[in-house]
């Protein structure tokens, strides 16, 4: 038997219930494109419609997590996953529900002395001009469980404030008002140990929000990043040390600014970034020189049980 035809018959676990269903449908869909055409016998699996115990009706050998979002990325498939012992791809429980996490994750990096920027939390009744006092304007304000951009803000003025937090508390209860920080938009694909090359991004929007990761024509994608090559080495390094301090693992996305005095922070972590056409981590793998299908595979073979 071949190394692919050894990883049986796969589920790819796409669609689901949150609110980035749409975005995890297509890249399932790539996914299990990239599988079939490697001959691995790989079926698409849609949470939002189906049950979890017919993974082990239909006698799955390991699952492809491609679920972004709640119900997917936050650990509950993972932990789910580990009860029935099916190997799945990606992070184990706490890693995942910790990234979904933005307000954790940040605590955690600033206790080990990792870069992010200054935080608030945000509640109906937040004092606005104290908050605009701590992070000055502008200010980013975002739901803390949410992908893709969903739910998030930039606020300009004190008289947005109020609006941005009910935005984004439709989406989470935790609402995170974030310190804005002027610069370039980075973002670190991780694959197993490494950090693939960095890839600047730019857009004409206000920010790099959900249109512009998925819909718009004018974004950019810069890779080579522009940077030294002792300068992107050092950033790939920091966006490892985020990812291992959240117990990320396998393969992941880490975002950054670096402002204008050169000082990087950490924004995020993505435990299931996006395969989509124009998502970062297979363009950032290309410029490896590692084809879709190959990162897929890759992923795909690294397929644990966790716990």
């Amino acid at each position: 038997m071949s190394g692919e035809s050894k990883l049986g018959k796969v589920a790819v676990l796409l669609g689901g219930r949150s609110a980035e269903r749409e975005v995890s449908l297509r890249s399932g869909a790539m996914i299990l494109q990239a599988l079939v055409g490697r001959g691995i016998d790989a079926r698409a699996f849609d949470t939002g419609l189906r049950g979890l115990d017919e993974l082990i009706a239909e006698r799955f050998d390991r699952v492809f997590i491609a679920l972004h979002g709640r119900f997917g990325e936050d650990g509950t498939v993972q932990g789910a996953l580990e009860l029935m012992g099916l190997p799945y791809t990606g992070s184990g429980v706490m890693a995942s529900a910790l990234a979904m996490d933005k307000w954790r994750t940040k605590l955690v990096w600033r206790a080990l002395g990792i870069p992010t920027p200054a935080h608030v939390l945000l509640e109906a009744g937040s004092d606005w001009a104290s908050v605009v006092a701590e992070l000055r304007l502008p200010i980013m304000v975002k739901p803390a469980c949410e992908g893709s951009s969903i739910g998030i803000s930039k606020v300009t003025s004190i008289e947005q404030l109020q609006a941005a937090y009910a935005t984004a508390a439709r989406h989470d209860s935790i609402v995170l008002a974030e310190q804005y920080i002027d610069g370039e938009e980075f973002t670190a694909a991780i694959l197993g140990d490494e950090a693939l090359p960095l890839i600047r991004l730019e857009t004409p929007r206000v920010f790099y929000d959900y249109e512009a990761k998925y819909h718009a024509s004018d974004t950019r994608y810069l890779v080579p990043c522009g940077l030294s090559a002792e300068r992107e080495r050092a950033l790939q390094a920091l966006a490892l040390a985020a990812f291992r301090a959240v117990g990320a693992e396998a393969w992941g996305r880490v975002d950054l600014m670096v402002d204008k005095s050169g000082r990087p922070y950490c924004l995020e972590v993505n435990t299931v970034p996006g395969m989509t056409d124009h998502s970062l981590v297979p363009m950032a793998a290309r410029a490896r020189g590692i084809g879709f299908d190959e990162l897929v595979v890759r992923i795909l073979g690294a397929a644990r049980v966790h716990g």
